[in-house]
């Protein structure tokens, strides 16, 4: 379960975003971005802390926010991350990783921000604090 919590939020809550992310080459359709789902996008630092399960009692990885939509940060091809955030910072994160699945929500500010996860099963739970980074 220690792993499982180190895959979940390898994605850094956690665990927000592919680094560089971006709309594809200048062959592929551009996004339109609205400049009301704007207001989270960038680099955060997401730190998530164990305070029930035996899990791993913290981490802090790099998440992005791109047009709303939460992603991992690297290319560990050994769990996925899926997310959106709401106009008003409200957020919700689905980590997929070494058979286990783990959801978290909350809810963002322009630099910070907070909420709580756990493991689909109920082994481990806790909370995660952001703070934006670019």
């Amino acid at each position: 379960m220690k792993g499982f919590l180190r895959v979940i939020f390898a994605v850094s809550v956690t665990a927000l975003l592919i680094a560089g992310a971006s709309p594809g080459s200048s062959a592929a359709p551009r996004l339109v971005r609205s400049p009301l789902t704007r207001a989270f996008d960038g680099l955060w630092s997401v730190e998530i802390v164990t305070s029930f399960g035996d899990c791993n009692n913290s981490y802090r990885y790099p998440l992005r926010i791109w047009d709303g939509h939460v992603m991992k940060a690297d290319q560990d091809p050994n769990y996925n991350v899926a997310g959106a955030v709401g106009r008003n910072g409200a957020i919700g994160v689905t980590v997929v990783g070494g058979g286990q699945t783990a959801t978290g929500t909350g809810r963002l500010t322009t630099n910070s921000g907070n909420g709580i996860w756990h493991t689909s099963n109920g082994e481990c739970s806790g909370r995660w604090t952001a703070e934006r980074r670019g």
